[in-house]
């Protein structure tokens, strides 16, 4: 049983923060909601540098819009073998630890990152869906919502999960409900869990950064504060 940051106390603004790394692949919404909230004050946490897996995401201006000009930034393009996929996770983990990280969050980044056990319990998605559904390779974006509309769910959300060597996978630490509405597009319904999102994940940060989470195998554990 390994617990999460566990002498951290439960504070409210004042609570020690987490380190973030923030990798992504498109706009950077996610990464703009987490650097307002941490301007503000209302999360635990301290995003110390962002990285892209292609040149032109956007999210790489984000900071910049958000007034962060001095934070780091840096794009590592994929190999195109497979066999080569494990140095370049390494390659960008071990960038986001030379700035500090403790904690690295997928904001959007649509690849796999296989990094090895060191990294196991320190890498957090968020996923626009209540996993396990309409999870795995290939699900992301308004596909995910569209998946929803056309099973005729009723309830979606979006999850916060500790990510492993499968997409989609990992022990959830937190979820949000969203109710489909019968006239809902795929935009619209996007729209809503997106602001779902905005919570989930620095509740999921929080949680962290106060060592209420213990992973149990396949479960995460939050523990009373």
């Amino acid at each position: 049983m390994d617990t999460i940051r566990p002498t951290r106390p439960v504070v409210e603004v004042d609570m020690a923060k987490l380190k973030l790394g923030v990798l992504l692949s498109g706009g950077g919404t996610t990464l703009r909601n987490l650097l307002d909230l941490q301007m503000a004050g209302k999360m635990a946490g301290e995003v110390v540098c962002v990285a892209a897996d292609r040149p032109s995401a956007r999210g790489l201006h984000q900071p910049v819009a958000a007034g962060l000009g001095d934070l780091p930034t840096r794009v590592f393009v994929p190999p195109g073998e497979q066999a080569l996929r494990p140095a370049w996770a390494s390659e960008i983990l071990g960038w986001c630890a030379g700035y500090g990280a403790e904690l690295v969050l997928l904001c959007g980044f649509l690849r796999l990152l296989p990094f090895s056990e060191e990294w196991s319990g320190r890498v957090l998605n968020i996923h626009p869906s209540l996993l396990p559904a309409f999870g795995g390779q290939g699900f992301h974006g308004h596909k995910v919502h569209q998946a929803v509309l056309d099973m005729g769910v009723k309830i979606s959300g979006c999850t916060v999960h500790f990510a492993d060597l499968v997409y989609d996978r990992g022990p959830i630490l937190v979820q949000q409900t969203v109710m489909v509405a019968e006239d809902d597009t795929a935009e619209t319904l996007a729209k809503r869990v997106f602001q779902a999102e905005c919570q989930a994940y620095p509740e999921a940060i929080n949680l962290l950064a106060a060592g209420r989470v213990r992973l149990e195998g396949k479960r995460a554990r939050i523990l009373p504060p």
